[in-house]
């Protein structure tokens, strides 16, 4: 059973977030030969001020 993590700026639409999950599910499907039931994502949502490229916070270089 394939576990994807994957790690997001917050700000995304619920729809996109659907997009995701169906294109991340059907690359692993055709990749490992799984079936879509076994796949399993994890979004997890970081606020801006949260993380940081080069000593800045995102938010700080919008």
């Amino acid at each position: 059973m394939p576990i994807i993590e994957v790690h997001l700026l917050e700000g995304r639409t619920v729809e996109q977030k659907r997009e995701l999950v169906g294109q991340v599910t059907e690359a692993v499907c055709r990749t490992l030969g799984t079936r879509p039931e076994q796949v399993r994502i994890i979004l997890s949502e970081m606020p801006k001020e949260a993380y940081a490229i080069a000593g800045k916070l995102v938010c700080d270089r919008d």
